[in-house]
């Protein structure tokens, strides 16, 4: 893993990884410009929530973007140049989070996978607009003191918890979805458990957490 060095020198970056309990030798795969790494060592599974807390916790800028492992920008230079000044960027005028649109890996796209994605970044900024807070967890950028209000991602929930944290910020402010905030992502898990079992498990997660604050999933398999 490694970033430019003028990146972090131009944007007052500062990159974390937290690690899960990986066994798969992801930490002796690191190197280059990482700045603090979280590695939970408990003898329990951690929570996608649980993970993005711990490195939060450690963070200190005033702006925090989660994203995945195997998520990644189309354009970072872009990105960040909007999100530097955000008081004063009037794109992002009273806006507490922001959520990205979200393609599947260029070499791997299928015309099924882009019929999906074209709905699903319409559906999830239609979301927003109405007031529905809703952005994919392959990438959250959240106003740190916005995070901190809400009291992060609820660490009990096993699946759904970027949709319940999002929901739970149109309460105090607002969030926006943003067409050139650019997001890569592998299909993988849908070439595995195929978009109707996902979609299903999707909607169901959703449900769960808005009538009941939990997620229907007991668990959230990873796909490698």
């Amino acid at each position: 893993m490694n970033y430019p060095v003028e990146l972090k020198e131009k944007y007052n970056l500062e990159l974390i990884v937290s690690d899960g309990g990986s066994t798969d030798g992801t930490l002796e795969k690191i190197n280059g410009n990482v700045d603090k790494i979280v590695h939970h060592k408990g003898n329990y599974r951690q929570t996608i929530a649980e993970g993005r807390n711990k490195g939060a916790e450690v963070a200190s800028g005033d702006i925090l973007m989660f994203i995945n492992a195997d998520t990644y920008p189309k354009d970072i230079y872009y990105i960040l140049d909007e999100l530097t000044n955000w008081e004063n960027n009037p794109k992002l005028k009273n806006i507490d989070a922001i959520a990205s649109k979200v393609l599947p890996f260029e070499n791997e796209t299928e015309k099924k996978d882009k019929i999906f994605y074209f709905l699903m970044n319409k559906y999830f900024k239609f979301l927003n607009q109405i007031g529905i807070g809703m952005g994919r967890g392959e990438c959250q950028i959240i106003k740190r003191s916005t995070f901190l209000k809400v009291k992060g991602y609820n660490e009990k929930i096993v699946a759904g918890e970027d949709f319940d944290l999002y929901r739970r910020i149109t309460k105090i402010g607002k969030i926006k979805f943003l067409d050139d905030f650019v997001v890569y992502e592998s299909p993988r898990r849908f070439r595995q458990e195929g978009y109707t079992s996902t979609l299903t498990k999707w909607f169901l997660n959703s449900v769960s957490v808005l009538l009941l604050g939990k997620s229907y999933s007991k668990e959230w398999k990873p796909i490698r």
